[in-house]
């Protein structure tokens, strides 16, 4: 934390959330904390129900105690499970095919109850991909686990070590699974400007967070090999399950709401600004461990 003061806890102790509560008044509230590793989230669904919405579930019984304080939720596309059409608008059914989605649905559908019962404003802002790195290189991805595509395609290309491809026979172009990929500081914009909205009493509601263009898994690799001037190695293993093919969204909502745009989520800015964190930033995490496994 670079600014304000900082509490370590977890949501899901309900008397420490009411003493940091009744400590700051705060005006709102944007709630970030979950797993969401959808592999993970398939092997051990019971971890996803108790931390993403248990928890949530704790933290949001002591919120409404303090009435009307408006709430951004991160949640994911992986609501929506496998698309019937792309992109996808927000009013396309949610049938999640994970825990991780699923888990992250039950608090979009608690947020809505808890709107009707005590007038809790909210926010739901489902992230497609994101990507990317400040651009000015203070901060970027550190997982240990790593499962995010780009960083890992950026390690293979400084390391030599193959990235995996889980799945090489989806019904997409290339075979491999296709995403939507959206840059850290537009989503990091939006959520400023859903916090706005709902300072100013907009209405509640859900948002996709999307830049409306796919790429597959090997397209991200091909750009990557453009922007570092390296080699990709790569090799392909068997599917994983939880995943769908392709996930597209569509933005408009997010523009005739917030007036969002995505400025910096062209496929090449995100790889540059994430091989910039990762070659001049933190070096050091090109030696960590790195489990890989992309989607």
């Amino acid at each position: 934390m670079k600014w304000g003061p900082f509490e370590t806890g977890d949501i899901s102790d309900a008397q420490q959330v009411r003493i940091v509560l009744e400590k700051y008044r705060p005006s709102a509230l944007m709630h970030f904390a979950a797993y969401a590793y959808v592999g993970e989230s398939v092997e051990q669904p019971l971890l996803y129900y108790r931390n993403n919405f248990v928890g949530t579930l704790v933290l949001l019984r002591t919120v409404v105690d303090f009435r009307h304080i408006p709430v951004v939720f991160s949640s994911t596309c992986a609501t929506y499970g496998v698309p019937e059409r792309v992109p996808i608008k927000e009013n396309h059914p949610q049938r999640p095919i994970n825990a991780y989605g699923q888990s992250k649905l039950f608090v979009e559908r608690l947020l809505a109850d808890l709107n009707v019962a005590y007038g809790l404003p909210w926010i739901a802002l489902r992230y497609f991909k994101a990507a990317g790195a400040d651009p000015d290189g203070e901060i970027g991805e550190s997982h240990d686990p790593e499962t995010h595509l780009i960083t890992l395609v950026l390690a293979a290309a400084r390391t030599g070590a193959p990235v995996r491809i889980f799945g090489e026979d989806y019904d997409t172009l290339d075979g491999t699974c296709v995403r939507d990929y959206v840059h850290v500081c537009d989503i990091a914009d939006a959520h400023v400007r859903a916090l706005d909205y709902l300072l100013k009493g907009g209405d509640s509601c859900a948002l996709n967070l999307a830049n409306s263009r796919g790429y597959s898994i090997k397209e991200v690799i091909r750009m990557a090999e453009k922007v570092c001037g390296r080699n990709v190695p790569w090799e392909t293993v068997g599917r994983r399950p939880g995943d769908p093919p392709i996930l597209i969204g569509d933005a408009g909502r997010a523009r005739a709401v917030l007036d969002w745009r995505p400025i910096y989520s062209d496929l090449e800015t995100q790889i540059r600004d994430a091989w910039n964190w990762i070659t001049n930033g933190h070096p050091k995490l090109l030696n960590t461990s790195i489990q890989r496994e992309v989607s």
